[in-house]
């Protein structure tokens, strides 16, 4: 199953990935650092997580995320 970009205004950056289940979102920190998060809710056919980690550039943050997408991306 694909991710698809659901919200991306400057600030709050967030992919949903199509069965609805997971979440990663990249947001600016007012200090000028990246916070990129996963969130894989309960119900989903892989395991529930909730991970969060903090980057001082957009660039290794935005490498976060698309690994995370990559490692949590279902078989169609």
């Amino acid at each position: 199953m694909g991710w698809s970009l659901e919200r991306d205004d400057g600030t709050v950056t967030e992919w949903e990935r199509s069965d609805g289940y997971a979440t990663v979102r990249l947001r600016e920190r007012t200090d000028g650092e990246f916070v990129v998060r996963l969130d894989v809710m309960e119900q989903a056919a892989d395991d529930s997580t909730y991970e969060r980690e903090r980057f001082d550039d957009r660039d290794a943050a935005e490498e976060r995320a698309v690994a995370w997408r990559d490692a949590r991306d279902l078989d169609d």
